[in-house]
Parts: C-alpha cells; sequence; structure tokens
C-alpha cells in the first residue's frame, strides 16, 4: 500500500474546494456536530452523576449507612456489646424514636423525634456534629431540622411542647402523653423533607416518657464505609430475629430513576453525534461522486481498491476523530469553567445544594468516547466502500 500517495491526496481534499464549496460545508459542519456532541455528553454526564452523588451523600448522612431493626425479638445492650467486640471498625449509635407533634404558641408542626446517645450519634452523623459543635444535647432537650424551626418561629433556649402517640389513662378517657422540651438548635441537611421532619434528643428523655427499659432500643444505627459488604455481615451476626437495612435499599426507586434518566438522556445525547455524522456520510459520497474521474484514474494507474477505499476512510475518520478529540476539550473547559465559577445557581431547598454538582465518572467518558468513535467509524466505512465500486472503463469513457 503506497501511504505516501494515499497521505498526498487526503491533504489534498482536505482542502476547502472552491469549485464545490457545499461538499467543504458539509464537512465542517460534521465536524461541528460531532464536537458538540461530545461536549454536551460530557457536560450533560458530569452534571447527573455529580447531582446523583451530591443526593447520595445527603442520603447516606441523614438515612445512615445501615441500620439494624427488630423483627421477632427486642434489640438490647448485650448485642449492641457483642456487636462492637465483633466489629471494632465500625460504629454504633442506638436510638429509641417516636412519632410527635410539635406545638409552639399557636404554630404546630409534625416531626420524627429520635432519642440518641450525643457522643455516639456525632460520630456517624456529620450534620447532627456539625449543628451541636461543642454543645452537648441534655435530657428534655431538642435539635431540630431548620424547616420545624422555621415553621415554629424558634428562638433559641425557647419552650416547645411536644405531643406524643402514646396515651395516658385519664379517669374514663386517655389522653396523648406531652412534655415540655428546650430548642437548642436547628440543623441543615440540605434536603427538605429531612429538615421538615427529624428532631433529635437525648435517649432518656424518651426512656423516661414512653416508659422504655434503658437496657432496650428501637434500633441501631451503624456507620461502614462499605456498606455493601458489611451488611451481609451482620445480618449473619444478628440472626433472624433482627432485620438490617442500607440506605441505599431505603431510596432504591429514587436511585433506579435517576440511573434510567442519565441512560436516556446519554442515548438521546448519543443521537447528536449519529446525526452529525450524516453529514460525514453526505460530504464523502459527494467527494466520491465530484472526484469519480480521479478515482478512475487512480484505479487504471494501478491503484488498489484497498488503497482507494483507504483514502476516503481515512478522510472521514479524521474528520470525526477531529470532532471528538475538539469535544473533549471544549467538555472539559466546559466542565471547569461550570465547577470554578458559579454561572449556574440551583434552589437548595430543591437540590441540596446551591451549586451545579459535577463529577464525570470515567466509566461514562470512556463510553462518550468509545460510542462517538464507533459512529465515526461506521459512517465513514459506506462512503469509502462506495468509492471502490465505480466502472473505471465507463468513467474514463464518458467523463
Amino acid at each position: 500500500m503506497n501511504k505516501k500517495l494515499i497521505n498526498f491526496i487526503i491533504k489534498k481534499y482536505l482542502k476547502f474546494d472552491k469549485k464545490n464549496p457545499f461538499i467543504s460545508i458539509s464537512a465542517i459542519l460534521a465536524f461541528i456536530g460531532v464536537a458538540i456532541g461530545v461536549m454536551v455528553l460530557i457536560l450533560s454526564m458530569a452534571i447527573m452523576n455529580g447531582t446523583a452523588k451530591e443526593f447520595e451523600k445527603k442520603l447516606f448522612t441523614m438515612n445512615y449507612p445501615l441500620t439494624i431493626y427488630p423483627k421477632f425479638s427486642t434489640l438490647n445492650n448485650e448485642i449492641l456489646t457483642n456487636l462492637e467486640e465483633k466489629f471494632p471498625h465500625l460504629i454504633f449509635s442506638p436510638y429509641i424514636t417516636s412519632q410527635v407533634i410539635l406545638q409552639n404558641s399557636d404554630n404546630m408542626s409534625g416531626g420524627i423525634l429520635y432519642g440518641v446517645y450525643p457522643d455516639r450519634e456525632k460520630k456517624i452523623n456529620s450534620i447532627f456534629n456539625e449543628a451541636l459543635k461543642e454543645k452537648d444535647l441534655k435530657k428534655y432537650e431538642i435539635l431540630v431540622g431548620a424547616g420545624i424551626k422555621d415553621e415554629l418561629y424558634l428562638v433559641d433556649n425557647e419552650k416547645v411542647t411536644l405531643f406524643f402517640t402514646s396515651l395516658n389513662p385519664a379517669g374514663f378517657t386517655s389522653l396523648p402523653k406531652m412534655k415540655r422540651f428546650k430548642y437548642i438548635e436547628n440543623f441543615k441537611s440540605g434536603l427538605n423533607a429531612y429538615d421538615k421532619a427529624y428532631v433529635y434528643t437525648h435517649i432518656s428523655s424518651l426512656q423516661t416518657i414512653l416508659n422504655k427499659d434503658e437496657s432496650y432500643f428501637d434500633g441501631i444505627h451503624i456507620f461502614t464505609n462499605d456498606a455493601f459488604k458489611d451488611i451481609k455481615l451482620i445480618q449473619e451476626a444478628v440472626g433472624p430475629s433482627f432485620g438490617v437495612v442500607g440506605w441505599w435499599q431505603q431510596n432504591g426507586n429514587f436511585f433506579a430513576a435517576m440511573q434510567m434518566e442519565k441512560t436516556a438522556l446519554f442515548i438521546v445525547l448519543m443521537l447528536i453525534i449519529l446525526v452529525a455524522s450524516l453529514n460525514i456520510i453526505s460530504s464523502l459520497l459527494m467527494t466520491v461522486m465530484s472526484r469519480r474521474k480521479e478515482i478512475a484514474l487512480l484505479l487504471s494507474m494501478g491503484a488498489s481498491s484497498k488503497e482507494v477505499k483507504s483514502i476516503f476512510l481515512k478522510l472521514g475518520t479524521i474528520i470525526g476523530f477531529s470532532g471528538i478529540l475538539t469535544g473533549i476539550a471544549l467538555g472539559f473547559i466546559g466542565y471547569w469553567v461550570l465547577d470554578t465559577f458559579e454561572i449556574v445557581s440551583l434552589p437548595a431547598d430543591v437540590y441540596g445544594t446551591a451549586k451545579l454538582p459535577l463529577d464525570l465518572a470515567m466509566f461514562d467518558f470512556v463510553s462518550i468516547v468509545i460510542g462517538a468513535a464507533v459512529i465515526v467509524f461506521l459512517s465513514s466505512y459506506y462512503p469509502a466502500s462506495r468509492a471502490t465500486k465505480i466502472d473505471v472503463i465507463e468513467v474514463l469513457r464518458n467523463e
């Protein structure tokens, strides 16, 4: 194969054709289309990944990596001690919970009250730890979400009445249990659903109000860096009398929907590259038709069909791969600009963050490059194969 001849003709065909400018314009549009398609894909996948990671981070904290709950038996200090001895690398935080209604003056709000050991909870809940900082959560004191604080117009050290779902007998009827707690601080998780529902107090508060034994719990929250592995080990350790649930299982539908949306977006945006590649096909086909005489002369002078095919295949891949490389460069430039400057501002109560989250996974990047490369190659292959099917004798006789 004469590589010098192939490279010489490719350079000639890459120059702007003044006699047939539409051919060159079509090639330029193909280049721009592929570049824009790749750039948009990179930025879109980065935004989708970043959004998923941001929600995952919030849900990981507020739902806890793993949670043990009773099924056919009760959780107690003995089980907690055995787990701590068997899994010293994990952090455990037992809790008691109850649904409550909070009232401040004429304002009321529903919530879920968690009774925890503050020192243990601070080790596994960064939002809880950040809210309290150097403060301590004592008996009959509460830490509430920012949404509850705003609804009840709470100020520091203000007394709040909590109504519990359990009842107290009162003559011939029953009344809900109630107790006044002191509001000391609020937390912001970044997710409105938790900020308007979660309330924390010292575990001794609920043990007293609900008449719970000090050695029994409603559940145990667990922090682990490898929840997918440890969930099986913990389940084996506690046996069938207890259940173990991971944070991802509590929000499985949410993440499945996000993954489906990401896949659909990838397919739709890949169509942009596919549409742009049609310009490569049309440009190469027009080049073949306008260069029929030159191709026939090459074949009659001894050039092989393989060489002619290689000329147009390389011509198409040069246009397409130049677009891919330009798109990658533009994509990373756009990534840096969006990550560095607050060009796009998001409502924090909806998305959990005011800054546009970005995180491009290596798998997504490789998929984009491979997908674009396959489309470009296939788009170049058909016109190149058509160039070798010219009838040399007929072309030379008529043209």
